[in-house]
């Protein structure tokens, strides 16, 4: 059984654009743990990003819109979200190494 409130949900982004050697996994992680969310975020194959976070859907919500931002020096071309139910697998926000 889910110990979530209803309201809690997952978010799988994947950010494709310029969003490598631009803090943009530093920039994830400082938003994900100021919205109160857990999950990680890591580089993947080149120009892209992925991220899984978990928490209030209002707060979730937010943090897609950071992501199609992202911090200055960055330009995001693609933002692609799948939602689901959270897990509650996920203690803080982290950087996980590259794949």
């Amino acid at each position: 059984m889910n110990q979530y409130p209803v309201d809690h949900h997952r978010i799988h982004i994947l950010v494709t654009g310029r969003v490598q050697n631009v803090g943009f996994r530093a920039f994830v992680q400082q938003t994900g743990s100021r919205l109160g969310l857990t999950g990680w975020v890591r580089n993947l194959a080149r120009d892209q990003v992925e991220t899984v976070a978990e928490g209030a859907r209002q707060e979730l919500e937010q943090f897609l819109a950071c992501m199609k931002e992202g911090p200055v020096g960055s330009r995001v071309d693609q933002a692609h979200e799948t939602w689901a139910p959270a897990s509650g697998e996920f203690t803080g926000f982290m950087v996980r190494s590259s794949r």
